[in-house]
């Protein structure tokens, strides 16, 4: 797991079958000091989050197989919205 921004949303007319209907984001990695780190990721959300958005990504591609079936391709899903970092409002 890791924190993410939430840069914006992904649109795709061409994607895998168990895809179909999931909100793509793009996210930066954020590290310890709340930096963007590395290169931009793909995520699925089910929660909402808005561009900006502070967010809490598993990195456990389980969670779509057991969602969307074995064949799904997607490993990072949005799992938490986050207010706080060690007490400072983010």
């Amino acid at each position: 797991m890791f924190l993410a921004r939430i840069d914006g949303t992904m649109t795709s007319t061409v994607k895998h079958e168990t895809l179909e209907g999931a909100r793509l984001l793009i996210g930066q990695r954020l590290d310890l000091s709340g930096a963007a780190t590395g290169e931009p990721l793909v995520m699925i959300d089910m929660l909402g989050a808005d561009k900006g958005a502070v967010v809490l990504v598993s990195t456990d591609g389980d969670i779509q197989r057991k969602l969307r079936g074995n064949t799904c391709p997607a490993r990072l899903t949005v799992v938490g919205l986050v207010d706080f970092v060690g007490g400072v409002a983010v």
